[in-house]
């Protein structure tokens, strides 16, 4: 039995016998740390001694008089805390020291999910991001590797010359590599490409760029040994998951500088994560999930590093996301609506089959859905149903037409991000049925790059009239509401400052969709002279749709807060199911507290797409049920019908 301690910077492995005691651990380890780096820090830790042991996943102080054996397992891992000396923080943000912290409770997978590099779809992408399947290839996936190692191998034996095989690489393509170093270029490769900078991407992101790139291994022309590839697919499996900064890549020839941080990790080298170990050296990680580190035979290197799987990856994620807020912003402004006592009228179902827009027609349907009066009957709807305003602002009457091209952007961001997934962004490309190695450009990532700015553009729209809303809410002028939703104004603020966070969110959000992949820089000695700058595209994608997801959280906070100065009126049944649901996680307002966990309670909901859960089964049955569209009389109308008739239509429908 062996325990890897954690001793100020480094780790030791201690081996541990039978009446090995705790505190005779953390002396061993201190010892042999010394032994190990006798120059390192010695004034330092001269005179240190250690304190306490802890788990270094879970935290938990271990007492010094127990037997080592009786409350450690093989393999674990325990930082030991000395006397007069602080630990070296690892470099990491808090964010990612909580996605440690959610990991301890980590279950591993039981069910697999087979890829075969041609049908992974973004949902699944995430699901595998989340620790839900493990992976396993299709035999026909293997019978591809397989073919396309094995001409690769023969045009070794031949003394052939391939690009990336027995050449250098980029600006070095011209330069021949002797047979007997091919092994060592591709390690250096890695090595060497291994540049980037910045936060490491968190667990999700990593198992999801990891699961990717295996993805596209499966597809068969990259040249991958089966055995390399099943070393990947071990590791997946484990969640061994190397250290991947977020930064460095141009997205030309694919994502490099991520990928070989995710292969140099599997080649022992670097930091690694595990659910057993937490962060530690990749080398110590490997061993203590019982995987060996891959070597590297010709290609493989440059086969685990060409490709747009980051910015794919990322992008993947943001889709997913964006997809699920732009559903539920859609009942938020409904409520919106209700609360600012808007019509129903702008949605008539003529009106938008005359501008036929897909996204624009769901989104009017929904509304409906949600605001039917004769099918969900609203006391909130009749108190105002004859009152003189003639029309409502843009932003409550233009919702189907700003959100419909929301949901028609997210429908084509998703074409494109599902065919990349699928995609071989390999260079050269291995066909065996040809039996020919060809360069090309596939690993450019110019469609995810320019799809991903396009998303951003597109789903910032939904925070940015969200906004508006709430402006609306918030203001007495247009609400008819006590001023910023609170009672005893001035001595409360109430939602004042609440909306300030959505109009800064909204504001950052224009510097953030401005597109990154109108950039081009010139890098690897004037080869790779376009590139797409991809990688930033998706990551502020991403961020992006966290401030959306924020600015509609405010919005749902401020609605409900709304419809409490409202009472004893209710509006609709699906309407009120998502009020119930917001106050199950916070309560209303009636004098100002502190509000920034309001807010991510609701933002959370979002997230894990409660609201959207709550509505559906209401517009399924609409959907299902309602043969006849509502449509009266209303200030929103002009008609010209004969009076006899108006009355008889008046009779003859219910009131909307």
């Amino acid at each position: 039995m062996k325990v890897s301690v954690r001793v100020y910077d480094d780790w030791v492995v201690v081996p541990i016998k039978g009446d090995t005691t705790v505190e005779s651990l953390g002396e061993e380890a201190l010892r042999r740390y010394r032994k190990n780096k006798p120059k390192c820090n010695a004034s330092l830790i001269e005179n240190a001694k250690v304190t306490e042991l802890r788990l270094s996943q879970a935290g938990s102080l271990l007492d010094p008089d127990d037997t080592a054996q009786d409350v450690l397992e093989n393999n674990e891992f325990v930082t030991a805390v000395l006397s007069n000396v602080k630990n070296v923080d690892d470099t990491f943000t808090e964010e990612y020291l909580t996605c440690q912290q959610i990991n301890h409770s980590f279950k591993e997978a039981d069910q697999y999910l087979s890829l075969d590099g041609n049908s992974l779809a973004p949902e699944d992408l995430v699901n595998l991001g989340l620790g839900t399947y493990k992976i396993k290839l299709t035999e026909k996936s293997w019978e591809k590797v397989t073919k396309a190692r094995l001409l690769l191998e023969n045009i070794i034996k031949e003394n052939k010359v391939a690009y990336g095989i027995n050449t250098g690489f980029g600006k070095f393509a011209s330069v021949v590599i002797p047979t007997e170093k091919l092994s060592d270029l591709q390690e250096n490769l890695i090595r060497s490409h291994a540049a980037g900078v910045g936060e490491p991407l968190n667990i999700q992101k990593t198992r999801m760029l990891m699961a990717l790139r295996i993805n596209v291994l499966a597809k068969g022309y990259s040249g991958i040994s089966c055995e390399t590839l099943q070393q990947y697919i071990d590791a997946f499996n484990v969640s061994c998951l190397p250290c991947v900064p977020e930064k460095g890549t141009v997205g030309a020839s694919g994502d490099l500088s991520p990928l070989a941080h995710l292969a140099l990790g599997l080649m022992g080298e670097g930091r690694m994560w595990s659910p057993k170990s937490g962060w530690a050296d990749a080398k110590i990680v490997l061993e203590a999930n019982n995987l060996k580190p891959i070597k590297l035979g010709p290609k493989e290197g440059l086969a685990l590093i060409n490709g747009t799987q980051l910015i794919t990856a990322i992008g993947a994620l943001a889709l997913e996301r964006a997809e699920v807020i732009a559903k539920q912003a859609d009942v938020v402004a409904a409520l919106t609506l209700e609360v600012l006592k808007g019509t129903t009228r702008a949605f008539d179902s003529d009106i938008h089959a005359s501008r036929p827009h897909k996204g624009q027609r769901d989104v009017a349907a929904r509304f409906r859905a949600l605001l039917h009066s004769e099918y969900h009957p609203s006391e909130i709807a009749e108190s105002h149903r004859f009152c003189d305003r003639v029309q409502d602002s843009y932003t409550l009457r233009c919702c189907p037409q700003v959100h419909g091209i929301v949901h028609d952007t997210i429908d084509f961001v998703r074409g494109i991000i599902s065919t990349e997934m699928n995609s071989a962004t390999d260079n050269p490309m291995v066909f065996p049925e040809r039996h020919e190695i060809i360069s090309g450009g596939n690993f450019h990532g110019e469609y995810p790059a320019k799809a991903l700015d396009y998303l951003a553009i597109g789903i910032h729209e939904i925070a940015s009239i969200s906004e508006r809303r709430i402006e609306r809410l918030c203001n007495p002028a247009y609400s008819g509401l006590p001023a910023f939703l609170v009672n005893d104004g001035g001595f409360n603020s109430g939602f004042m400052l609440a909306h300030c966070t959505a109009a800064a969110l909204v504001s950052e959000n224009k510097v953030l969709t401005h597109p990154s992949s109108v950039d081009s820089l010139s890098t690897s000695g004037g080869t790779e002279d376009h590139v797409s700058m991809g990688g930033f595209a998706a990551r502020k994608a991403l961020t992006v749709v966290e401030h959306v997801e924020h600015v509609v959280g405010i919005e749902l906070l401020a609605a409900c807060q709304g419809i409490e100065f409202l009472r004893p009126l209710k509006t609709t049944k699906p309407l009120e199911a998502v009020h119930q649901l917001v106050r199950s996680v916070v309560k209303s307002w009636d004098k100002d507290r502190y509000m920034a966990p309001d807010i991510e309670a609701v933002t959370k909901l979002l997230r894990e797409e409660k609201v959207w859960e709550i509505v559906k089964p209401y517009t399924l049955n609409y959907h299902d049920e309602t043969i006849h569209e509502t449509r009266v009389p209303s200030p929103t109308t002009t008609t010209f019908y004969p009076r006899s008739k108006r009355m008889k239509m008046d009779s003859e429908s219910s009131i909307e």
